[in-house]
């Protein structure tokens, strides 16, 4: 399967406003502890403890899992700021009721709506990648539908969906 770029930059306001010095101070330290598994996910748990739900902190935790190998625990994560983005947007908790004219997600400078289409395809990577193809394929169709010039990329997913049983011959 093709790689797809995970990491999201989100505008530093969003992602640290009203995030306190110590939570900070624990996402640096899991940072630069990555390559000890235990020690960067107390640092992550610790600042989730101190701060949960936080953007930055969801993120970060997502982050590690992902590029850990540990994409059902990085699933959970994707789900969880899934509920965050929705709430934040005002949106339907569930993907499947969300319309276009619900969100500004045409305005790619529009941060919160953006943080809902790079989660929603992220839900629908890691359940492509965890075999949950028709999962996958309803979400990138969602995504396609709430940002119909793919501004999110949903259109390399989908072309991933319709060669997988092709031959390279085909």
């Amino acid at each position: 399967m093709a790689k797809i770029e995970a990491s999201i930059d989100f505008d530093a306001a969003f992602l640290y406003g009203g995030l306190p010095p110590e939570v900070e101070a624990h996402l640096r330290q899991a940072g630069a502890s990555y390559q000890d598994d235990a020690v960067a996910e107390q640092h992550l748990r610790q600042a989730e403890a101190l701060a949960p739900g936080h953007a930055a902190v969801l993120i970060g935790l997502y982050r590690f899992y992902f590029y850990k190998g540990r994409l059902n625990d990085a699933l959970g994560v994707s789900v969880v700021c899934l509920r965050k983005a929705a709430a934040d947007n005002a949106l339907n908790p569930d993907w499947r009721k969300v319309a276009s004219g619900d969100a500004n997600f045409g305005d790619f400078g529009a941060v919160l709506p953006r943080f809902y289409l790079f989660t929603l395809k992220a839900y629908a990577y890691l359940n492509m990648r965890l075999g949950d193809y028709e999962e996958g394929r309803d979400v990138v169709m969602k995504l396609l539908e709430l940002d119909p010039t793919d501004k999110v990329g949903a259109k390399v997913l989908l072309g991933v969906l319709d060669r997988m049983g092709q031959s390279d011959d085909d």
